[in-house]
């Protein structure tokens, strides 16, 4: 299988996607501004415990306080809480956990009134971002994630992927971790560990400690409540390091500078894996990769196969329903048994493939064809199965119900991807009354009038449609209307094309490619 990974640096942010044959997999979207993410540790102070709901309300920050319930404290909750208050008040003189004393675990059915009050300073990690109204959910069982192991302080249990089945393997790689990890550390394996030498995974051991350092020095330094005290690795390495494999053929990037920094943590992680990073100069490589339109064709209430089955996906504050039919699909088949298999069985593969790249989580209802067979409904539901086995979000699946009814929970970190494939009509703002599309041009040179009135300008950037780009340069470039404007309003304009706007949609940018409003 050919993958590639696309890493699209825009205004806004960085886009990511994933693509298995051309085909996109995952997308993944990191805002310049964003906050609160999945792994992020912050020290936040305990606003108030609920015993009722044996959880507590956290301040990190967020415009919401953060939920933290008793079984997200760890069963290390004690001597965590213990190392936090020694180094706020300068007593923990190193990061080193070798002389530290553990406490006793605590009760797995105890109370949180027990062990957090109202006003405490806490340490904590998010395990959900910001979902609808929601804060963060959090949790106390501290862990930081490598390329191959899974750092956890405060325990000395060495734990194995479950994906790695050979036994004489697993015996290795827990003999090495025993060997080579810090006193009072443990460590979980992740099955990427598999075959590898000890130079690697003793490198990898070596980066968590460090960043476990800098949590403590970060803790040890900082003068506000709350306050992130270490942060995940960007979007783009996190997701290098949990799916780089050798498969990859290429990761493109449009940005310099991410290209730098993709090669030299490939340099940490897979040396042999530089070369595959490329730099290509675009200002939009889902464009060029016509990953847009992928985008556009699978995030709508409807989804259409190729063969002419389709999908009706609805959402509701307590799940996610998915409607299979068959629509106008031709596949010769001589029965309705037949096509309901066949049907049901290329639909399992899509669903599957929406629910990595839409990111849906909690509780998913897929009603599939009917189909008497019961081994019909048996091959069914091993093909979901199947076509699940690669989403690493935590899920469960249950056979077809007597009604057809297929019911998957999937793991929930983060909001649902929401992306919107039906556009307000460019001329009438949705209002029902249309203007001729002719004045769109007036507008622009209006508003560029305007702007080259300012005098603050000598060269701007125009972001339109590409069918708008093709009219404006319609012609020689003299006799064009962009080129009209540029000797009109002196001033230098450059074009820039995004399908990914309306028809009719604009934006400017000056020198340093910032927005002007107007």
């Amino acid at each position: 299988m050919n993958i590639e990974l696309v890493i699209n640096s825009t205004r806004d942010g960085v886009e990511i996607a994933l693509l298995h044959d051309k085909t996109l997999v995952e997308l993944h979207r990191e805002h310049a501004n964003q906050e609160y993410a999945v792994g992020d540790l912050y020290l936040g102070k305990v606003r108030k415990v609920l015993p009722s709901l044996n959880a507590a309300f956290v301040d990190v920050g967020y415009e919401r306080d953060a939920f933290l319930h008793y079984l997200d404290l760890g069963p290390q909750f004690s001597s965590l809480k213990l190392y936090t208050r020694r180094i706020l008040t300068g007593k923990q003189e190193s990061a080193d956990l070798a002389d530290f004393k553990n406490l006793p675990d605590i009760d797995k059915g105890g109370k949180i009134k027990d062990e957090v009050s109202s006003s405490q300073q806490i340490l904590v990690q998010v395990a959900k971002e910001p979902i609808s109204a929601k804060g963060p959910r959090l949790t106390s069982e501290i862990t930081i994630p490598g390329r191959y192991i899974v750092l956890v302080p405060f325990s000395n249990k060495i734990s194995m992927s479950q994906r790695i089945t050979n036994e004489a393997e697993r015996t290795r790689l827990r003999r090495l971790m025993q060997s080579i990890k810090p006193p009072n550390f443990g460590v979980i394996v992740r099955t990427v560990a598999e075959n590898k030498g000890a130079a690697e995974l003793h490198a990898d051991l070596e980066e968590q400690v460090t960043r476990w350092t800098k949590l403590y020095e970060n803790l040890k330094s900082n003068k506000k409540v709350p306050a992130k005290v270490l942060g995940e690795l960007a979007k783009t390495n996190a997701l290098l390091r949990d799916i780089l494999n050798p498969n990859f053929s290429a990761i493109y990037c449009n940005d310099e500078s991410v290209a730098g920094e993709v090669k030299h943590y490939l340099r940490t992680i897979a040396p042999e894996k530089e070369a595959v990073v490329k730099y290509m100069k675009s200002n939009d490589l889902f464009d060029a990769f016509s990953i847009h339109k992928q985008i556009k064709s699978i995030f709508g209430k409807q989804v259409n196969l190729k063969s002419g089955a389709y999908l009706i996906i609805e959402h509701t504050e307590a799940m996610h329903v998915i409607d299979v039919n068959s629509g106008g699909r031709k596949g010769g088949v001589k029965n309705q048994e037949e096509n309901a298999l066949a049907t049901n069985l290329e639909c399992a593969k899509e669903i599957a493939r929406i629910l990595r790249l839409r990111d849906m989580g909690g509780i998913i209802c897929i009603d599939f064809i009917d189909m008497s067979d019961k081994a019909n409904q048996k091959q069914l539901y091993e093909a979901l199965k199947e076509a699940m086995k690669d989403d690493k979000a935590r899920h469960n699946i249950l056979p077809p119900s007597r009604f057809g009814v297929v019911e998957i929970t999937r793991q929930r970190v983060r909001e649902v991807t929401n992306i919107k494939t039906h556009e307000k009509c460019p001329s009438c703002d949705g209002k029902g009354v249309v203007e001729a599309p002719i004045l769109f041009t007036d507008t622009l040179e209006n508003n560029l009038r305007f702007v080259s009135d300012e005098g603050k300008h000598k060269a701007l950037t125009l972001l339109v449609h590409p069918m708008v780009e093709a009219y404006l340069t319609k012609g020689w470039w003299f006799k064009t209307i962009i080129g009209k404007w540029n000797k009109q309003f002196s001033m230098k304009i450059t074009l820039e094309a995004n399908s990914s706007l309306q028809f009719l949609e604009y934006h400017m940018y000056d020198s340093n490619m910032e927005e002007i409003t107007i």
